[in-house]
């Protein structure tokens, strides 16, 4: 008891010495667990999503590009597959397509245009507002509406492809009539609409007005045409009606979707009639795309954690040195304290303690840190990867 009361009454006295050690050592403990910890909460978080899509359809190329694109609505932009694939899928009665276009984005984030399936099959619930219901409408995830500061009612307006506008096609102003509960998921950084509203963005389909009213008419108005075509920047419920769409629906243009078999069987026929490799679509399983480039990617697990031990290893060295230093530094103290009657032993029991109740309050420190990255490991790791988006 009184080696321990000693050894306390010198680390409080030396605080800053003491506080440094403490640290150190914390760190040194913490680390490894924590790069684990996020390294497997990272992976878990690329593959759960990847497992949860039993297929995905889109044009033949990239696997990994349409995985990412339609998953996690990266900046990957694959060739666009006609709606009629998509289309074909549903009549033969084999599965459930739910079509996917994120061709566009607004302020930094991906729109995806879809269908209301999408939001039962990824479970995604309305936290304010309302869900879609109207041509022009969005729905917003959690980190876009903290980001841009959304509230249910402000506009977003979709963001030109090109700076020169050669066909005409204005940015679409979109009301927000919906914020989604967060997810931690990738559905937190986009903005949902229906996938008409995509094809209305893209110049497929537009409204009409007459530039020039009956009343203008009967007023004398200098004029050159009785009735123009403009196309809209917004969707309002006066000019709803008057939007229209032009050409073959089966050639409208999806960036992928997902397929969501009822059966193993369904699945395997599905399968089967795309494995031409001169034909035009693909059928993948993401689980298994998603699953090579974590396999690739987490390679380097096994070189980090060579590295972590060696850094381990180098600095506890560094630490038994700084003790063994500080305890050579403190050789009169040992002296004095011999002369006054103190036993070797009572000497090695005060230094064991001092060195004891380091080691204890780095555990104790380290075990919280721990703690909290496991908590919030999950989050972390889904702001890093916005961030890498």
């Amino acid at each position: 008891m009184n080696a321990a009361f000693l050894a306390f009454a010198y680390l409080r006295y030396h605080w800053a010495r003491s506080l440094i050690l403490v640290l150190v050592l914390a760190l040194i403990l913490t680390v490894p667990f924590a790069t684990r910890t996020l390294l497997a909460e990272s992976e878990a978080s690329l593959t759960t999503r990847a497992d949860t899509t039993p297929l995905l359809l889109g044009r033949r190329g990239s696997a990994l590009d349409l995985t990412m694109a339609a998953l996690y609505f990266s900046d990957e932009r694959p060739d666009a597959l006609p709606m009629g694939e998509v289309e074909s899928i549903w009549d033969s009665g084999l599965a459930t397509p739910i079509p996917l276009n994120t061709a566009f984005e607004t302020n930094g984030f991906r729109i995806v245009g879809t269908s209301l399936d999408y939001f039962n099959f990824r479970h995604l619930s309305v936290a304010q507002g309302r869900g879609l219901a109207l041509l022009g409408e969005a729905v917003v995830g959690a980190s876009v509406a903290r980001d841009l500061n959304l509230n249910v009612g402000d506009p977003l307006v979709s963001a030109p492809q090109n700076l020169f506008d050669l066909d005409g096609v204005y940015p679409l102003e979109m009301p927000v009539v919906g914020i989604l509960a967060p997810t931690n998921t990738p559905d937190d950084d986009a903005v949902f609409v229906d996938i008409k509203t995509t094809w209305i963005i893209s110049g497929i389909g537009h409204g009409h007005e007459d530039v020039v009213t009956s009343a203008d008419l009967s007023e004398g108005a200098d004029v050159s045409a009785a009735a123009s075509i403009v196309q809209f920047q917004r969707i309002t419920p006066e000019n709803i009606d008057s939007f229209h769409f032009h050409g073959d629906t089966d050639e409208y243009p999806v960036s992928a979707a997902i397929v969501v078999p009822p059966d193993t069987r369904s699945a395997t026929i599905l399968e089967g009639r795309y494995l031409d490799p001169d034909g035009t679509s693909q059928l993948v399983q993401p689980a298994k795309v998603i699953q090579g480039l974590v396999d690739r990617i987490f390679r380097i697990r096994t070189v980090l954690d060579a590295v972590t031990g060696i850094i381990a290893l180098a600095a506890f060295a560094a630490l038994g040195l700084a003790i063994f230093l500080s305890f050579r530094l403190r050789a009169r103290e040992v002296e004095t304290a011999i002369k006054l009657g103190a036993r070797r032993g009572m000497v090695l029991q005060l230094l064991a303690a001092e060195t004891v109740m380091i080691l204890c309050m780095s555990l104790i420190i380290a075990g919280a840190v721990a703690l909290v990255v496991r908590r919030n490991a999950d989050v972390w790791v889904g702001w890093l990867l916005a961030l890498g988006n």
